[in-house]
């Protein structure tokens, strides 16, 4: 007698039978190895300061050190599997008030390596707001525990206060990193911070290419944090430094990639990029308020052509809560066929990042707000929605041989239903 079960698992085969070979497949080169050859694990190093403020209430009604461990857990519960993660700690266990001592205050608290989630939480759980701020060595240190090889390297240091510990100057030290060669990234996050906080942490990041944030609430330190890991697991390009103009036909003509900008207070500035027909243009920008500034701002990203006529714009807008604000545009150019010319010329799209930031009377406007743009062209969308068609296959043939095989399931299901209930009434 025939089972459900049996029904169940004759129908997932005939599936099986129907679809199979529609899944993509990975690709092998020639010598039977994988196509995509496999690059280091990636390293990364949070540097956590445990100094005596961290004690201060003010982050969602509870400690910077509480929000912290929150932080903490929550990131390293989504922490990428190819990622090899360490925890060194800053003013954690000297408690007394010499100075000297209170310098050498850091340590390792996890090694660099593959992630034990429940170990290095409870590594996290024992840490007690204690002693100085010693970022200066800590940075040294870190930058020791992420030696050797030719992986992506990274620090992210979280404090909350200015280094206690001149004249060895954490933005010299980062210098000196960066002066080294080893492309190793530090990125700096402050909690709740003060204006000469603010200035020496981003100063740190900048002397490495690494980015600054400012943090006010515990959501902001645990997406922020993951943001960093994730871009450690998957890097992007490193940008390239560029200047905006004041008007397109003096743009500089920007190839795919990633670019940075300074850009002041309400300024526009333009950039020129060229897409054929049957491209499409994808641009982004994010503007950073890397010091203090009024509430309500906004940024827009506009497309237009030579002649001033726009394409299409991006635009998005903040109050506050956030020192990142971005927004991007995409613009697919119709595939024209001309039958005398196998080249058909590309249009130059003009695009204007504009900004509506403005600051108390107290804060220095320059020099501009960092700018990152990132620029890519890509194939139309028909074609990179086939590619990307429910992530099984290529074009609208994949749709129909799914229908099919689901009408030839019903036929069959209902087909047995009927033959099994007949079977049952004559016996």
């Amino acid at each position: 007698m025939i089972t459900r079960k049996r029904l169940a698992a004759a129908l997932c085969g005939l599936l099986v039978t129907l679809t199979g070979g529609l899944s993509p497949v990975a690709a092998w080169a020639d010598d039977g190895e994988p196509a995509t050859a496999e690059r280091e694990a990636p390293k990364v190093e949070l540097v956590l300061d445990v100094s005596g403020s961290m004690r201060a209430r003010d982050i969602d009604g509870k400690s910077r050190m509480a929000a912290a461990k929150q932080a903490f857990n929550e990131v390293l519960d989504a922490v990428p599997d190819e990622v090899r993660l360490g925890i060194r700690t800053l003013g954690a266990d000297y408690p007394g008030k010499d100075r000297k001592e209170g310098c050498k205050d850091t340590r390792q608290l996890y090694p660099v390596g593959p992630l034990d989630r429940t170990e290095a939480k409870a590594a996290v759980a024992t840490l007690t707001p204690t002693g100085w701020t010693p970022i200066g060595p800590a940075l040294l240190g870190a930058a020791e525990d992420l030696e050797g090889g030719e992986a992506t390297r990274r620090i992210v240091l979280i404090t909350d206060g200015e280094d206690t510990c001149a004249p060895l100057d954490p933005c010299e030290v980062a210098r000196e990193i960066a002066a080294k060669g080893i492309h190793l990234t530090i990125d700096t996050l402050g909690l709740v911070p003060d204006a000469k906080t603010r200035a020496q942490l981003i100063c740190i990041a900048e002397a490495t290419g690494g980015t600054y944030t400012s943090i006010q609430h515990t959501d902001e330190l645990s997406g922020r944090v993951s943001q960093l890991v994730d871009r450690a697991a998957k890097p992007v390009l490193t940008p390239v430094a560029t200047e905006g103009a004041a008007q397109c036909a003096k743009a500089p003509s920007l190839q795919p990639g990633l670019y940075t900008d300074r850009e002041t207070f309400g300024q526009h500035r333009w950039y020129r990029v060229d897409v054929l027909p049957g491209q499409e243009l994808r641009a982004s920008v994010s503007i950073a308020a890397d010091r203090a500034v009024d509430r309500d701002y906004g940024v827009l990203l506009r497309a237009s052509t030579l002649s001033g006529r726009e394409i299409v714009r991006g635009e998005s807008a903040g109050d506050g809560r956030t020192d990142v604000i971005s927004t991007g545009l995409r613009y697919p150019k119709p595939d024209i066929e001309d039958a005398d010319s196998d080249k058909p010329a590309a249009e130059t799209v003009c695009l204007r990042v504009s900004n509506s930031f403005s600051a108390p009377a107290s804060v220095k406007t320059t020099p501009g707000l960092p700018v990152e743009l990132s620029i890519a062209v890509v194939d139309g969308p028909d074609e990179a929605a086939d590619a990307a068609f429910l992530g099984l296959g290529r074009g609208w043939w994949l749709l129909g041989v799914l229908a099919l095989a689901g009408f030839v399931a019903g036929l069959l299901w209902g087909w047995l239903s009927r033959w099994r209930v007949a079977v049952w009434r004559t016996n």
